[in-house]
């Protein structure tokens, strides 16, 4: 069966359950409370008045998969491949959305943007996030660049953190204990430990919650020829404090520390190594907001402060700071018209130390005083619901910016709503541009670095429909269209000398997105979705042509959960270094499935629960990236408590 025929197949699959779950609506009428997503708005939209097709992970969602890591949950979506989830624990990931790499995907923080100057690609490192501390995550794929600025391409990733409890005190306790080794091992240790407490509560007008959590995984080597582990040690925390001055305005503050060490080995030799990454994270922020008649103003100011520090043959240190202010006004015109102004500033800089051939001690290699750049954009953005199905959500964005002047993007959703007497059915369409901006690293890097470089572009056409069932099903497919111009790429100029450099031609990546949610029986939900990704030879690096999610949920009863979820991934090509040709060799990675079985249960009064995993069951021997080993059959046991 070729890979078209099996989408298809899929497709059909998950529209055969329409009946199923129309049975159960007619034999019992399910209350639910009506889903409402934020991300494409900055609005407490209703879903079916939404004109994208948004995954929104719920704190319900999240309490099945309980154990993972964000990375591997936000992997399990539509459309979205996090490369590196299921190897060493220290593997660097990348995230692939729709042809789109790191750079081209935000990722942000209770509504902030979250990202690392000194990095290449200027991107968010998801290990440093806990996920004991995550109430929900919405996916909007798609360009948001109006909303959401430079880099906001191919997603936004909007992960919303735990809030105090109304209690006046709460206590959380987590800890997970595993195993974590290759598909040729049979020594089943434990050497994956995960801890977390949480207190936090609420008195009167204060609010506070304080979180801390800790990994230490070990067992598994970063190469696959490796003979000796390479240990990933975490730990991080968290503290929020609120205050509500009267029914007009609050007050949220926060700060944050994050930090891991990772060992990993020699990529090029493919040899054990003893060579080590560390990476200190911290944050501070200020989000005061201001309600009004009909409206309410809010400011989201960040401070970001990131060390890393690599210890190998070629040692560096690097340091980043960035500053993000986000002020927007956000106003209701009677439930018709919601309107959003508002004006983001952001302030980044970084420099890095290197040991030059021949020395011995560290020197400065990007000086902070030139690699700096600021960008102020004013941006608009209106939504209108209408009460005849109609709706539109558009906005524009200036981006002004340091190096590059002004940039101008804009976007236009519109979708239509028809009322059934089952549900709804949705068409939608949207035309949206991007703007991604060079990283400092590609811009100033003394080796590599090019400060011609200009930004790179992309249009994004989708169109798509979504079918509702009375809250009992929800099945949607999209088709997007993504075109790229001035691509960003490291070149070869000659003679082994490498550069980034623009690409004078323009790339596309196209494809279909389908997603089948329902109530089957009483207790009983599936979960499906599949990816179809058709790229352009230069975009396709470790991209699957064809991906599947499934995931059954059972309630066995009202404390029992059992799940079993599966995962496809196609074929995919990767670039090897050729020792003696030094060039890259493309190779071909065999497509692979995985199963994974997790099971709940609540004890003692139902504040205590635990739970198990046991994850590539079949013991499945695959690569994610060439020569770098990945986990075989893993067991891991945990209990959350909740006090």
């Amino acid at each position: 069966m070729n890979k078209t025929k099996l989408f298809c197949s899929i497709l059909g699959l998950g529209m055969l359950s329409i009946g199923a779950a129309q049975t159960q609506t007619d034999s019992k009428n399910v209350e639910k409370l009506e889903e409402v997503v934020v991300t494409d708005s900055r609005f407490n939209l209703k879903r079916e008045n939404s004109g994208k097709v948004i995954t929104k992970i719920t704190s319900k969602d999240l309490e099945k998969l309980q154990g993972q890591s964000v990375a591997e949950i936000i992997g399990r979506t539509v459309g979205v491949e996090v490369n590196g989830v299921r190897s060493n624990a220290g593997q660097n990931l990348n995230y692939f959305i729709r042809g789109g790499r790191n750079r081209q995907v935000l990722i942000l923080v209770d509504g902030v943007q979250v990202t690392d100057p000194s990095q290449i690609a200027n991107d968010y490192d998801l290990r440093l996030l806990n996920a004991d501390q995550v109430e929900s995550i919405e996916i909007l794929k798609g360009a948001s660049s109006t909303l959401y600025g430079t880099g906001a391409a191919t997603a936004i990733i909007n992960i919303k953190l735990k809030e105090a409890s109304k209690k006046a005190f709460n206590l959380n306790l987590r800890s997970t204990l595993g195993t974590n080794q290759s598909s040729d091992e049979n020594n089943y240790a434990i050497e994956d430990f995960r801890n977390s407490v949480s207190v936090n509560g609420s008195a009167s007008k204060f609010n506070y919650l304080a979180s801390f959590g800790q990994q230490f995984t070990d067992g598994l080597s970063a190469i696959e020829s490796g003979t000796e582990s390479d240990a990933f040690n975490s730990y991080n925390g968290n503290l929020k404090l609120g205050y509500t001055f009267s029914n007009t305005f609050k007050l949220n503050t926060y700060a944050s520390f994050d930090r891991f060490k990772a060992d990993f080995d020699d990529s090029f030799g493919m040899m054990d190594a003893d060579n080590r990454s560390i990476s200190k994270q911290y944050r501070i922020g200020v989000s005061p907001e201001f309600k009004y008649n009909k409206g309410s103003i809010t400011i989201n100011a960040a401070y970001n402060d990131v060390e890393r520090e690599i210890e190998s043959g070629f040692p560096s240190m690097f340091n980043a700071q960035s500053i993000i202010i986000d002020a927007f006004n956000r106003y209701n015109f009677s439930d018709t018209f919601y309107t959003v102004l508002g004006v983001n500033f952001q302030d980044n800089t970084m420099e890095s130390f290197s040991i030059p051939f021949g020395a011995s001690d560290f020197s400065q290699a990007i000086d902070p005083e030139v690699a700096q750049f600021t960008i102020t954009d004013p941006y608009a953005n209106v939504v209108y619901v209408s009460d005849f199905g109609l709706n539109v959500n558009a906005g524009l964005r200036l981006n002004n910016h340091s190096e590059y002047g002004s940039h101008l993007v804009y976007s236009l959703n519109p979708s239509y709503k028809v009322d059934l007497d089952f549900g709804y059915i949705k068409g939608l369409a949207s035309y949206s541009t991007a703007f991604i901006t060079p990283s400092l690293f590609q811009l100033f890097e003394p080796t590599f670095g090019n400060v011609d470089l200009q930004p790179e572009e992309n249009q994004t056409i989708e169109v798509g429909a979504e079918l509702s069932i009375r809250d009992n099903a929800t099945f949607s497919i999209v088709y997007f269209n993504r075109n790229e111009d001035n691509f960003i790429d490291f070149i070869d100029t000659g003679g082994f000398v490498f550069q980034y450099q623009n690409i004078d031609q323009s790339f596309t990546a196209s494809g279909l997105e389908f997603v089948a949610q329902a109530k089957l029986t009483d207790g009983l939900d599936i979960n499906v979705n599949a990816t179809y990704t058709s790229l352009d030879e230069d975009l396709n690096l470790r991209i699957p042509e064809l991906k599947v999610n499934a995931r059954l949920d059972y309630s066995l009863n009202e404390k029992t959960q059992l799940g079993l979820a599966y995962q496809f991934n196609d074929d995919r090509e990767d670039l090897v270094f050729n020792n003696i040709t030094f060039a890259n060799n493309v190779v071909t990675l065999e497509s692979y499935g995985l199963l994974d079985f997790y099971i709940s249960h609540r004890i003692i009064n139902n504040k205590m629960t635990i739970f198990a995993n046991v994850t590539n069951i079949f013991n499945e021997d695959y690569q994610e990236l060439f020569g770098f080993a990945t986990r075989g059959r893993g067991v891991n046991l945990g209990f959350n408590i909740n006090l």
